[in-house]
């Protein structure tokens, strides 16, 4: 989510604000078995998508109240005391 928030900030040169990066995303970060199982399409396949689009624009709008300043998985954490 940080990776596309950091793409956000760059909206004024790439025109991708949050609500752009959460329409493209949604479907991806959101995926929903029930619409791949029952094979949902037309206006139910496009209601889900824009659920999840709002879901996720919430999110990458409200990124630091959500996460704070908690390191990102898989990512080193710095060492109290600095270089020992």
């Amino acid at each position: 989510m940080r990776h596309l928030l950091r793409m956000a900030s760059h909206s004024g040169r790439t025109n991708m604000h949050a609500r752009n990066l959460a329409i493209v995303w949604a479907p991806n970060l959101l995926r929903s078995k029930d619409i791949e199982a029952t094979g949902f399409n037309g206006t139910a396949a496009f209601m889900e998508v824009r659920v999840q689009s709002i879901v996720v624009e919430f999110i990458l709008t409200h990124v630091e109240q959500l996460f704070g300043d908690a390191p990102l998985r898989g990512t080193a954490q710095p060492r109290a005391g600095g270089g020992d």
